[in-house]
């Protein structure tokens, strides 16, 4: 069925105007004013609503096997949770460990995906480690529609690559045109820390962060920026939480090297106050890396507004209390990570540009376009423009709520963001074409999401 949209003003990262957006087929067909409306097109009226593109959550976690357990969403849980809050497309890590065979895991993870989430979907593979088969399986990854590597310089031993694979790996991603996304730490300096801390009988939640301070998530930073500037290869650091691993970073943009930064909400919102809370309570805060001193937030969210942080991601990631839990008596042993694939939106929106941190424009940019110019999406993904697909978001910055576990459609028994206030929300949600979701509600069709094929952003370097 045809669907209009009418009376909305449409914003994009780079533009802002009232006007009709007519869908056909899955696409934007006309946008303009006193569209004439086709018997049987369904009308959308957007009066005192903004239209903007859908969002892309640019990392995300949904089938991970990890420390002894598995995270809890499924994708149909996860990506019905995206689409209630606004998110049509998200990036998800495909991470077979160090143990398991690459293209089998790659399979797997499509596997989960496909015909289960409703929501549109493609992935980063992460390169756990570089043998004899890699280079062969990982182009055949690409050549299947990845254009994205991931790499660990952390979890040692499970996820975490030493310095010549990192560097295989960033010469084959410059062959290719392939951009590299990497969890900076210093794996070694964790491991360390973590056993003089444990020793010490320092073992609740509260010893995660100290045990991966800020110093270490800059060396790794660091260390990943040389590396690209020694390799050519383009750079994209995912979850940065401080104010010296950022300082790393832009010193690394300004001299040249082709990097570029994502932070996660969380690290926006939340600080290490609360992983320091009693018991299960702070264990639910736990995620790497950590939450931080709150003098970072300033900082964080300066250089997002000044277009300097490019993309604000989720890490998204549940693990329910009893899998927490698990982490008694032993902070290393508490599954790291916090479900927020459904709240991004709505809390980046209130915190940003609601209380004037942040334009409307780099809020678009941030939380949708520039991860699908940097990941190969772009212009189906991203913008609101004929030709693109109908991934489109009615927001009403009217309504007024609080984020509540009673509410929320991830598969977890907490919400990390408990009584936040939030300014405004979704009212409705257009895959492709088709409402997803209303006013809180996911209203699509099941499994209706799709597998994104992306070509490098950047051409190969060699022939």
């Amino acid at each position: 069925m045809p669907l209009l949209i009418r009376n909305g003003e449409i914003v994009t990262a780079d533009a802002r105007f009232r006007a009709d957006v007519y869908v056909e087929h899955e696409t934007i067909t006309r946008i303009g004013t006193n569209l004439e409306v086709p018997d049987g097109t369904e009308v959308i009226d957007a009066t005192g609503k903004y239209v903007f593109p859908g969002f892309i959550d640019p990392h995300v976690h949904v089938y991970l096997p990890f420390m002894a357990t598995f995270a809890k969403d499924t994708h149909a849980t996860a990506s019905r949770a995206a689409l209630v809050g606004g998110t049509t497309t998200f990036i998800e890590m495909c991470c077979p460990s160090r143990g398991e065979d690459a293209l089998e895991g790659y399979h797997l993870w499509k596997s989960k995906a496909q015909g289960q989430s409703a929501c549109d979907y493609t992935f980063h593979m992460a390169v756990t480690k570089y043998d004899e088969q890699t280079e062969t399986q990982l182009r055949q990854i690409v050549a299947d529609g990845v254009s994205s590597f991931k790499v660990f310089l952390s979890y040692k031993n499970f996820f975490g690559v030493e310095d010549g694979e990192l560097y295989q790996t960033l010469m084959l991603a410059r062959e290719l045109g392939v951009i590299v996304t990497a969890h900076c730490e210093n794996a070694e300096l964790v491991a360390r820390l973590q056993q003089k801390l444990l020793a010490e009988g320092r073992t609740g939640p509260e010893w995660h962060e100290p045990s991966r301070p800020e110093e270490v998530e800059a060396e790794g930073t660091n260390r990943f920026a040389t590396f690209l500037e020694a390799t050519g290869a383009r750079g994209y650091v995912v979850h940065l939480s401080c104010a010296p691993a950022l300082k790393v970073a832009l010193d690394a943009k300004a001299r040249g090297v082709d990097l570029t930064v994502e932070s996660v909400i969380p690290h926006f919102l939340l600080d290490r106050t609360y992983a320091e809370r009693e018991g299960v309570e702070g264990m639910k805060y736990v995620m790497s890396p950590p939450l931080r001193d709150k003098s970072n937030q300033k900082a964080l969210w300066d250089a997002l507004a000044a277009g300097l942080i490019d993309t604000v991601g989720t890490d998204h990631c549940p693990f329910d209390v009893a899998q927490k839990a698990m982490g008694e008596g032993d902070f290393t042993k508490i599954p790291n990570g916090i479900p927020a694939i459904e709240d991004r939106v709505n809390l980046l929106w209130t915190y940003g540009v609601s209380r004037g941190r942040l334009d409307l424009h780099r809020f678009v940019d941030a939380a949708s376009t520039r991860a699908a110019r940097l990941f190969g999406l772009f212009p189906r993904k991203g913008t609101v423009a004929v030709g693109s697909d109908a991934d489109l978001v009615v927001y009403d910055p009217a309504y007024r709520g609080v984020i509540s576990v009673a509410t929320q459609h991830v598969n977890n028994d907490y919400n990390g963001f408990e009584g936040f206030e939030i300014d405004g929300r979704p009212s409705v949600v257009i895959l492709r074409g088709q409402v997803a979701a209303r006013d809180g509600e996911f209203v699509g069709e099941p499994g209706r999401g799709t597998f994104l094929r992306r070509t490098p952003a950047r051409e190969p370097e060699f022939a």
